[in-house]
């Protein structure tokens, strides 16, 4: 992060003890996020981020869950979080977080930036800036070899986002046109991929402009 960038955080969510993983309780901030959460029995539910922290989070959910029980969920602009359920509650569940510290150290980022996405814009905390695509079709070839037509929706040198009603589960390998893939999250209009091999910029700009 640049010292400009870091210039205009919000005090309370700079990267300091308040959001990096410590020991001490985890602030929670409030983040409307769309997805989807497995449960322990491998069914699939639609949800809705409440709020979270490296440590945890709460969920709105259509169908009751266990105390106890494990869940893996995949949130809008932030991808997979799994952990254990502590709390129920009505409509929702609250969840402990498991994760390594490179994975909550990753998360802390996440949330600074989409609480400040509207100072920072868009871009700051991707790898690479995302260009829109207009009107451009492709095909998306799944692991099982089904071949469905897809919508290119954004697109990066890191990855893409994939408008489709495959949900082809998230660590598949598939092929993006004749790109080579990895499903990294679901979002109301299809998937987010990320490029196993990153193509040379100007052969991607002639591919989707």
């Amino acid at each position: 992060m640049s010292p400009s960038s870091a210039s205009i955080l919000k005090p309370s969510l700079r990267l300091d003890p308040r959001i990096v993983p410590d020991r001490r309780r985890h602030k929670r901030y409030a983040l409307a996020l769309l997805g989807r959460f497995m449960r322990a029995n491998k069914q699939e539910f639609p949800c809705r981020l409440n709020d979270i922290s490296v440590g945890g989070a709460s969920l709105m959910a259509p169908v009751e869950v266990e105390l106890g029980e494990r869940i893996v969920a995949y949130l809008d602009e932030i991808g997979g979080i799994e952990g254990q359920v502590v709390r129920i509650f009505d409509g929702g569940f609250a969840m402990r977080l498991r994760a390594s510290q490179h994975k909550r150290e990753k998360l802390a980022a996440q949330i600074t930036w989409l609480v400040n996405k509207d100072e920072l814009g868009a871009s700051f905390g991707r790898r690479h800036q995302r260009m829109a695509v207009v009107n451009k079709t492709s095909t998306l070839k799944l692991a099982d070899g089904t071949t469905v037509d897809c919508r290119v929706l954004d697109v990066s040198l890191s990855g893409a986002s994939i408008g489709t009603d495959a949900r082809p589960p998230v660590g598949d390998v598939v092929m993006f046109g004749k790109l080579r893939c990895k499903v990294m999250r679901y979002h109301d209009r299809g998937i987010g991929v990320q490029f196993l091999d990153i193509p040379d910029p100007e052969a991607l700009r002639r591919y989707f402009g």
